[in-house]
């Protein structure tokens, strides 16, 4: 096989990285003085007037972080073609996204998810949980893997100290969303989907041609095994390539990917992630008009179709060429290699573009790498500040101007970056091979209900408070419960360990998939039995915030009716009640809000403009640095503010935008469904290409060792012949 070698980025890689960065950081500027960052809306929504190209483009890359660099190229590498599975997924939800969820939130005019459920159900404690559980994953989770993830490759890259490496990328990134806010953020997200997907296309290519193409891939994987004996643990088959590897859906009881538990069970989980989860949500919110936000889950779902193929097959393919160090099972062998005991398949990626690409195109493949880190980064950052500001900070202070929103937006960054750099050790110690999986099987113990809640809410209008926080109570026990079963008996990760503990049947028993299957379905019926039991939501909470309310305005706009709604009653307290109304005819005069009222931050209420004494020079500059040197909304009751308001709240939508996106759904479905059908189906024959005698002999055996030995003589000459070069 291909031997790895120490392969130091060189000054044509380096100067690739500084270019990156330059053009990264010059964007950030030019959104930071183009946009309008000194308003609620400009800087947490964008001012609500992205198009569809770059917020299709920002929804990919704040979902493709290096976890899914690292991650799905290491579970490619270890077990095949089935993590994929969840690109496939998300696709398809994407678009439940775009066509149900998204037009709800508009048309109500919210900024955050446990805004909506203020606005759907009343009172505040939904919108605490929601919104204090989002920060805590987002911290422990999202953020926490994206940083271990990151430093793995420039340890692999650089050999640097992981805390250095991790400090440098979030002050560049946190820097960009510290001044820029949603505007930067997607802008610089627009050039780094650009630059992952050309560097990753490369890659791809650049994998297929040294193993021969596809049918290399099928003939080489099943015998990818370590031939350095004491790279695995004799006696045992760990270190076998996993004999499902090209069949994405496998059968109900499979402990890795069940097609049942995955359709049913991890539908709920990707559920949250694409319609309900704030980082997500928050780009599809920043759309000029629902037309162009479905346009942009669109643009996302067929690029969703490539991570099988520039993710998932790459690790494959590096477990062929460096299956010494990223098929290692042995623990001692596996840290020296990559600093862990159970494995070092989440080194695929690193490695394959590290002994693969010449010189430059590794520094355009490490910019790629960055550039995930950077643009989950900032997502994150952006829309947890959004969640802390609007959701907790207003709730404690109730008469906090807005300059201090804007400034408590941004002192939250630094301390979320502060408690997920401490619980980096935390990741990178318990962590058991497949960081990917691991972190959908933590979020999966959390996330469902919220699937459910976020359905009933939108489908059924007879579903009220008291229903949903005491079934998200529930669901939160019983959840937290089984995870600290889970990390409290798992044991050992490590190949051949052995466990001196009884794990309980609810944790022997039943796959995480099933499990948050279970959670989604007992949460939604306690909510509906509650809710059946109690008195009904008040109609205020009903309008505007269903999916029925929504279909309803959007006919009687059909309809020619004018007066639906146009008078834009989105003022609103605490409860998310409404207060005052302006209608298209209001040019005149801006709206009057009740004394004390608790105001919600939308559209209206950004009208009001904040008065300021004379500042010092140091002061005026710093206020400029974040945007808050004058805080007020961008136009001044102007005609074109009013009519923007107008359309979007609206929600209207030409005869054309409609055939145009239907046609899209309709492929976009068709695809998805077509490639899960396929990939989990089609039986592609690779038993024949099993080293001989594999199925039969123990790792370590002496005729194991000789059939291995010959494969890789074999795959030496082949290549040699072939006249391709291994690095």
């Amino acid at each position: 096989m291909a031997a790895f070698i120490d392969s130091r980025l060189t000054a044509a890689d380096i100067g690739v990285i500084v270019g990156y960065f330059i053009l990264v950081i010059g964007i950030g500027l030019f959104a930071m003085f183009r946009s309008k960052r000194n308003t609620i809306s400009g800087y947490f929504l964008a001012e609500r007037s992205m198009w569809f190209f770059p917020i299709g483009a920002s929804l990919f890359v704040s979902n493709i972080g290096t976890e899914h660099f690292i991650g799905l190229a290491g579970s490619g590498a270890a077990s095949g073609i089935s993590v994929g599975a969840w690109e496939l997924n998300a696709l398809l939800i994407l678009q439940m996204a775009g066509w149900i969820f998204i037009p709800v939130y508009i048309s109500c005019g919210t900024y955050t998810m446990p805004q909506y459920l203020a606005k759907r159900f009343g009172g505040n404690r939904l919108r605490i949980y929601y919104a204090m559980l989002n920060l805590i994953l987002c911290m422990l989770t999202k953020c926490s893997g994206n940083l271990y993830t990151g430093a793995l490759f420039i340890q692999q890259a650089l050999n640097w100290d992981m805390y250095v490496s991790i400090v440098l990328l979030i002050v560049v990134t946190a820097v960009l969303t510290f001044t820029g806010g949603l505007t930067a953020v997607i802008y610089t997200d627009t050039l780094q989907a650009t630059v992952m997907i050309g560097g990753a296309l490369y890659l791809m290519g650049a994998g297929f041609y040294e193993i021969g193409g596809f049918s290399g891939l099928l003939e080489k994987y099943p015998q990818a095994v370590p031939t350095n004996v004491s790279a695995i643990v004799p006696g045992t088959t760990c270190h076998h390539p996993d004999k499902q590897a090209f069949r994405m859906l496998r059968g109900a009881t499979d402990d890795y990917m069940p097609w049942l538990g995955f359709l049913l069970g991890q539908t709920p989980g990707s559920i949250w992630y694409w319609c309900i989860d704030q980082v997500i949500i928050q780009r599809g919110l920043a759309a000029k008009s629902v037309s162009h936000a479905q346009g942009a889950t669109l643009m996302a779902g067929f690029i969703k179709i490539l991570p099988l193929f520039i993710m998932v097959m790459p690790g494959m393919i590096s477990r062929i060429l460096y299956p010494d160090d990223v098929a290692c099972t042995n623990p001692d062998y596996c840290m020296s290699v990559c600093q862990s005991r159970a494995g070092c398949s989440n080194i695929a990626y690193p490695r394959l573009v590290l002994g693969l690409m010449p010189d430059g195109a590794r520094g355009l493949m490490m910019a790629v790498i960055v550039a995930a880190l950077m643009s989950d980064l900032d997502s994150i950052f952006n829309s947890a500040s959004t969640l802390f500001t609007i959701d907790i900070w207003k709730r404690i202070r109730k008469t906090a101007s807005v300059t201090e929103q804007m400034l408590v937006g941004r002192v939250f960054i630094v301390i979320m970056v502060a408690v997920s750099i401490a619980w980096v050790p935390v990741i990178k110690e318990t962590q058991k091979g497949q960081v990917f999986i691991i972190l959908n099987e933590v979020t999966n113990h959390f996330t469902p209900p919220f699937a459910a809640v976020f359905l009933l809410a939108v489908l059924v209008p007879r579903v009220n408070e008291k229903g949903v926080f005491w079934s998200l109570m529930y669901a939160f026990l019983v959840g937290a419960v089984r995870l600290v079963l889970v990390l409290s008996f798992q044991g050992e990760g490590y190949c051949g360990a052995s466990s001196t503990t009884t794990i309980p049947a609810v944790v022997r028993n039943m796959h995480y998939m099933y499990f948050a299957l279970f959670l989604f379905l007992s949460t939604g019926l306690i909510a509906l039995v509650i809710s059946f039991l109690t008195t009904p939501p008040p109609e205020e909470c009903l309008k505007n915030t269903t999916l029925w309310s929504y279909r309803n305005k959007v006919k009687a706009i059909t309809d020619g009716s004018k007066n639906i709604d146009v008078n834009l009653k989105i003022i609103n307290d605490a409860d998310g009640h409404e207060i005052d109304s302006i209608t298209p005819q209001d040019d005149a005069a801006p709206p009057t809000v009740t004394e004390n009222s608790d105001v919600e931050e939308t559209y209206v209420d950004l009208l009001q403009a904040e008065t300021t004494a004379t500042r010092s020079v140091a002061r005026r500059m710093f206020n400029y640095v974040l945007g808050i040197d004058k805080v007020q909304e961008s136009t001044e009751n102007d005609e074109e503010f009013h009519n923007h308001v107008f359309v979007l709240a609206a929600l209207k939508q030409t005869r054309l935008e409609k055939v145009v996106l239907t046609i899209g759904l309709l492929s976009i479905l068709s695809v998805g469904v077509a490639m899960f059908v396929f990939w989990s189906v089609y039986n592609f024959d690779t038993n024949e290409f099993y080293p001989e005698g594999a199925e039969d002999l123990l790792p370590g055996d002496e005729q194991f060792l000789h059939n291995s030995m010959n494969h890789t003589a074999k795959y030496m000459s082949d290549t040699v012949l072939g006249n391709r070069t291994l690095v």
